[in-house]
Order: structure tokens, then C-alpha cells, then sequence
């Protein structure tokens, strides 16, 4: 069985460093120039020196997202541009136009490879064939692509395949969305998409409102969450797993990539992994949404049971309670402190490698060593007797009783 790739996303140097440490084998980022997601921290070209230097220090790559669906004006500055990345030594850029990825496939001694983005809507082996024929060097599906269509097409052994496993879906196919242009001015496909289809609506008919006041009218999709699929994929021969979420925080990429890791690492050891470590995976999953999630279009055509129709509030929590330093104080953790919380919490501690386990916290101490009962601040660094696994990156968070 061939390893396969699980591939992050990251909206600053930090949270790419993170997902790597949790797990990922290769991190997606956005330049500051031809990329979507214009609200994300996108990485300068220092930046992505740097995350280069560290991916391939711990065995990681590095994809940029080259993704902009580019007017005239757009291209200015292109071909400099990608000899830049070169030079950085990215591993492979993604896009979805034809002008840019032929673009980059002219270039002489290029070392990145060119993956074709999933806006182009590719659903069947002919338009992964002729990605291949222009010389494509992946081809990142549809996220309307169904199960059996996934396999079949990595049965043909055409070019790698990349397939989206969890992470916001779009109403539109693919992500080409023109409502947000439409109503905000807000160019969806250049990086300013305003969501518009998770606003709340009256819905007429004719000249009659239609829907309740109090549940107005959406059409949103849930995230997707494919835990269930993994196993499937793999053994199709998927190259690459792919999440979405550049604009998530480090915690839910801590917790997502970390969650697939070990279900990853469990196929590939055993062959398939147990309905039970399954459910424990989407238990674990389910602590980073704030979102109701679904199968996407892999359990067959979305029903009404897979959108959001109608009040869908985001959630937040504050599970999220201390993000684990560099220790200097023999038996306890150094903790900057994320969330309130208090002596004798229930807790339980996650890291790189080191599964989700309990632990009550006893003690809790400031910098000068005064006993706290209660951390209120965050940033503040204090320091929590504990017992057990962990290293610096670990996070801390509150049990759910």
C-alpha cells in the first residue's frame, strides 16, 4: 500500500509550522500575489523560504495556491512571480488557469510541480487525461466528484489524484461562485468572496414572503467531514487528502490534522481501521467544528439533510484552554494560557503524537511561583503540575463531561 499524502492548509508561517508538527505531509499556502483567500495572512516570499526550509526539515512539502482566476490586468508580474517560488523552493504550485499553468509549464529548470486546481470542476478520467496531456503533474478533483467516480478514475492510473476529505463545501461547483461579485462587489474568484450564501434571506413567492421570520432562509452547505471515507481512498490509490480551511485557527489544525494522521497511520499499519476507532476519530473531529458537518457527495446526490436551510448559528467554544511551551520547570507545564479556566478542571492534553488523554489540573501557578485558582488573562504564562506525555506544541483543553 502506497503512503498517501495528507495535505493542510495554512493561513500564516505558525499555523503551517503546526500543522506539520501535528502530522501533515505536505502544507498548502497562499501568496501575497494571484492567490484566493485575500483575508488570510498570506505568506511574503521570505516567509515561504522559511516554511520551505522547515517542511523539508521534517519531511514536509510545500504547495502555493497560484489559484486567482486572473483578468487581463492579472497577469503583471506573473513569470517573475514564479521564478520567485522556484528560487524559495516550493514543491508545487495549484491553480485553476489554463493561462498560468501553461505558464509555469513552459519554464525552464523548473523544480515545483503544477497541480491543477479544484476549481476547474475535473469529475471524470477525460478531463484528468487531458490535464495529463498538457502535462499536468496532479489533478485536484471536484468536490462534487462522487465516491465511485474517485475510484474509478484512480483505477486508470492516469496522474495523481487529489480528493478533499474535510472542510467548508460551496454551493456553487467547485468554489465558482459569482453571487458574492453580485451583491457586494466582492470578487469570489480573486479572493473576496463574502460568503453570501450564508447570509440569512426572505424568501418570496412573487410578492408573498414565504419563509419564517425566525428562520430565514439560507443556502449553505455543511462542512464536509469524511472520516468514514478514508479507507476507501487510500486503497483506491488517492495521492493526496486534502483539507480546507486556510482562515481556521492553529487549534482546529491541531486537532483535525492530528485526528487524520492517526486514522491514516491506522489503515497503513493494519490494513483498515475498526468502526470504533473510526467513531473516536469523528468523536475527536467533532471537537475543532463549529459548523454542522456532512458526508459531502460521498455517500451519493446531497439531500436537504446535508444543507443549511435554515438557523445555523456558528458556534464558538472555549475548550481550548493552553498551548504547551518549552518546559523549565521540573514537573510542570509551562502553558501560555488561551482560555479561562480554573483549578481542579478537568482537562486532557493532545500533541504531536501523543493521542488526547485526561488529567486533572491540581495546581496552578504563576511566573513567581503564587498558587492561582483561577487563570482569566490570555497570554499570561503559568505553570500546571502534571504528570504524563508532552512536549512543547502540546495543547491543553477542558474535558467534555
Amino acid at each position: 500500500m502506497a503512503a498517501i499524502e495528507l495535505l493542510a492548509p495554512a493561513g500564516n508561517l505558525e499555523k503551517a509550522k503546526t500543522a506539520i508538527r501535528y502530522g501533515a505531509d505536505a502544507v498548502y499556502i497562499g501568496g501575497q500575489q494571484f492567490s484566493l483567500r485575500s483575508r488570510a495572512s498570506n505568506f511574503n516570499l521570505d516567509q515561504i523560504a522559511e516554511l520551505c526550509q522547515f517542511a523539508h526539515e521534517h519531511g514536509s512539502a510545500v504547495h502555493v495556491t497560484v489559484n486567482i482566476i486572473p483578468h487581463p490586468d492579472d497577469f503583471n508580474g506573473l513569470e517573475a512571480y514564479l521564478q520567485a517560488l522556484d528560487v524559495a523552493g516550493i514543491d508545487a504550485i495549484i491553480s485553476a488557469s489554463p493561462a498560468i499553468i501553461s505558464r509555469a509549464l513552459k519554464m525552464e529548470n523548473r523544480h515545483f510541480e503544477v497541480h491543477v486546481s479544484t476549481q476547474r470542476s475535473i469529475l471524470n478520467e477525460k478531463a484528468v487525461q487531458f490535464w495529463k496531456n498538457l502535462g499536468a503533474d496532479r489533478v485536484v478533483l471536484g468536490r462534487e466528484t462522487p465516491m465511485e467516480a474517485i475510484e474509478e478514475i484512480c483505477a486508470r492510473k492516469i496522474v495523481p489524484i487529489e480528493a478533499f476529505i474535510h472542510g467548508g463545501m460551496c454551493i456553487s461547483f467547485s468554489g465558482r461562485c459569482v453571487l458574492s461579485n453580485h451583491m457586494t462587489n466582492r470578487d469570489a474568484n480573486r479572493g473576496g468572496c463574502a460568503q453570501s450564501c450564508r447570509w440569512k434571506y426572505t424568501l418570496y413567492d412573487g410578492e408573498k414572503a414565504i419563509s419564517d421570520p425566525d428562520t430565514m432562509f439560507s443556502m449553505s452547505s455543511r462542512d464536509l467531514q469524511a472520516a468514514d471515507q478514508i479507507e476507501k481512498m487510500i486503497h483506491a490509490g488517492v495521492a493526496s487528502l486534502k483539507i480546507e480551511g486556510r482562515m481556521k485557527s492553529d487549534y482546529y489544525l491541531a486537532v483535525v490534522v492530528g485526528a487524520y494522521r492517526r486514522l491514516i497511520d491506522e489503515i497503513e499499519k493494519n490494513g483498515t481501521a475498526s468502526d470504533e476507532f473510526v467513531a473516536k476519530i469523528v468523536s475527536e473531529l467533532n471537537r475543532a467544528e463549529n459548523r454542522p458537518t456532512g458526508p459531502g457527495f460521498y455517500h451519493g446526490l446531497p439531500d436537504e439533510n446535508v444543507q443549511l436551510y435554515r438557523r445555523h448559528d456558528e458556534t464558538v467554544t472555549q475548550e481550548y484552554i493552553g498551548l504547551v511551551l518549552e518546559p523549565d520547570k521540573p514537573g510542570y507545564l509551562k502553558v501560555q494560557v488561551k482560555n479561562h479556566f480554573a483549578a481542579n478542571t478537568p482537562a486532557e492534553l493532545f500533541g504531536p503524537g501523543i493521542a488526547p488523554y485526561p488529567y486533572l489540573i491540581t495546581e496552578i501557578l504563576d511566573q513567581n511561583g503564587n498558587v492561582l485558582e483561577v487563570c482569566n488573562h490570555p497570554m499570561d504564562i503559568v505553570y500546571l503540575k502534571w504528570e504524563g506525555p508532552s512536549i512543547a506544541g502540546s495543547m491543553i483543553r477542558k474535558q467534555r463531561i
